[in-house]
């Protein structure tokens, strides 16, 4: 098991009508395959999250976000950079891109 002390992931949000905050400090803990930890969310809020990772893909359930007490989660990851869907409780679907500093 790898826990990392400290991860900082800058993030743009393309699609979506509300401003959101783009820096993400992040506590992550790595076991083979399973990831889990907590970061501070596009939100302002303190999301923990619970997944798995397949390749350059993290998949599994985050708290923390309006849209519901557990949601979905999945982003693709490539060396520093990711990119995941986002959808807004009005209808409205997007992205987010960032890169993750270690």
């Amino acid at each position: 098991m790898t826990c990392l002390s400290f991860l900082l992931a800058v993030s743009l949000h393309l699609g979506l009508e509300n401003n959101y905050n783009n820096i993400h400090p992040q506590i992550r803990c790595t076991d083979d395959q399973t990831i889990y930890g907590g970061f501070y969310n596009s939100e302002k809020n303190v999301s923990l999250f619970y997944g798995k990772k397949y390749k350059n893909i993290e998949y599994g359930v985050v708290t923390g976000y309006s849209g519901g007490d557990i949601l979905p989660m999945v982003r693709y990851k490539k060396n520093k950079f990711f990119i995941a869907p986002a959808y807004e409780m009005s209808g409205n679907y997007g992205l987010v891109i960032g890169i993750e500093y270690e």
